[in-house]
């Protein structure tokens, strides 16, 4: 891919990436927040978090499945905009949900597992986003960066289990989100053990 071509794809995609933030402006300038706004902002957050997660967890099948590699550009900024809308997910739990109230947070971390769970996945997102630049990477070499960053899988899983624990009864988004990244992770998992299989095949 020509260098034009990856600063229009780039271009396109941080304006999708944020095209949530902004329809989420435009709701809170028109009253469309609802009855409860904090819950609607905490989770439509969460949720566009979880949507680019998974987006960012879908480049390395798409590659496996399909043999098509330019979305892998996309990684590291689909990753960062994930860590990005968690960031202010949380940031709306702590200031506005609770208004810096550190006894009730504590309360809700220990005693509810979704929020347990979710502020788990926000921690382990944090050395995948400082870790990100291609500094870092030489800096680190390539296989301990690859392993920190196998963290990601890790994070999905979290936030698969803080959306299905945090679900009311009768909504099928969480369950959704859940079959994707199974499905997903179990793409990645069958084209590591291809690739595995590649040395033995050679030698035989």
């Amino acid at each position: 891919m020509t260098r034009p071509a990856r600063i229009w794809l780039k271009a396109v995609a941080w304006v999708l990436c944020l095209l949530p933030l902004l329809v989420l402006a435009c709701y809170a300038t028109t009253d469309g927040l609802g009855a409860n706004p904090i819950s609607f902002v905490t989770n439509w957050l969460g949720q566009w978090t979880f949507r680019l997660l998974l987006a960012t967890l879908a480049l390395t099948p798409l590659r496996i499945v399909f043999g098509i590699g330019w979305p892998l550009l996309l990684r590291r900024l689909l990753g960062l905009f994930a860590f990005f809308y968690a960031s202010l997910h949380f940031l709306v739990w702590i200031l506005i949900d609770h208004y810096f109230n550190w006894d009730q947070m504590l309360a809700d971390l220990v005693k509810r597992r979704y929020i347990t769970v979710g502020m788990l996945a926000l921690l382990l997102l944090v050395p995948l986003a400082v870790t990100s630049t291609g500094g870092m990477v030489r800096r680190l070499g390539g296989t301990v960066w690859r392993r920190i960053h196998r963290m990601v899988y890790l994070v999905g899983v979290l936030a698969a289990l803080h959306f299905l624990w945090l679900a009311k009864q009768g909504r099928t988004a969480p369950y959704v989100y859940a079959a994707i990244l199974a499905l997903l992770l179990g793409v990645r998992l069958w084209g590591a053990l291809r690739l595995a299989r590649r040395p033995r095949d050679r030698a035989s």
